[in-house]
């Protein structure tokens, strides 16, 4: 039996930032948030997580952002989302 993790940070950063580490020093991100299980599945069919103005269904088994909305709006050109 797998849990899904109740939560995850979101950190929005330029898309131009190399390496995947989200921990790395070069990842500023321009914004983060804590997102937290609703318990609903989102429109993608993966689980749903809400924070700090931030939707985003993740997929819980590869930490993967499969959709997001930060204020309600989809990412803005030029920024990319990672999980830590």
């Amino acid at each position: 039996m797998s849990t899904r993790p109740q939560r995850f940070e979101i950190l929005l950063v330029p898309a131009h930032v190399e390496g995947r580490d989200a921990a790395h020093p070069a990842d500023r991100p321009v914004r983060s948030a804590v997102v937290e299980a609703t318990g609903e599945t989102g429109a993608s069919g993966y689980p749903h997580y809400v924070g700090q103005g931030v939707e985003a269904d993740i997929d819980p088994e590869t930490r993967t952002v499969e959709a997001l909305l930060v204020d309600g709006a989809e990412l803005d050109y030029g920024l990319t989302v990672r999980i830590r």
